[in-house]
């Protein structure tokens, strides 16, 4: 099982991002889907959460009004839309994959490559 993100790159403060998550070698659809970042020196944080048909979703205090999680189960990728961008949104965004619908970084199952995202002021 394998997941890549995409998507990540350099972006003023008040841009927009949007990163991309293919998965494989899973039934995609069996599984709830989230986004992690990992700031330079930091814990890992949860950001966002999607169930397995996309009906539910959650987010992190940080992100809520700015991300929107989506999923495209046809194609096994889940999206995250970054707008308003902030400095302190600067991270290596990964994707990651459950069982259950979980709400923090901890719970995920597993855990796929990152992509970097650079906010700058």
């Amino acid at each position: 099982a394998q997941l890549q993100a995409s998507g990540g790159g350099l972006v003023q403060a008040g841009g927009s991002l949007r990163l991309s998550c293919a998965a494989s070698g899973r039934t995609f659809s069996s599984y709830a889907m989230g986004w992690l970042r990992q700031a330079p020196g930091k814990e890992s944080e949860f950001v966002a959460s999607i169930s397995r048909s996309g009906d539910t979703t959650y987010y992190a205090d940080s992100v809520k009004g700015r991300f929107t999680i989506s999923r495209d189960n046809a194609k096994n990728t889940v999206y995250l839309q970054m707008n308003s961008l902030k400095p302190e949104d600067t991270a290596v965004y990964f994707c990651a994959g459950s069982r259950i619908f979980v709400t923090d970084a901890w719970s995920f199952d597993y855990w796929g490559q990152g992509t970097l995202v650079t906010v700058s002021s």
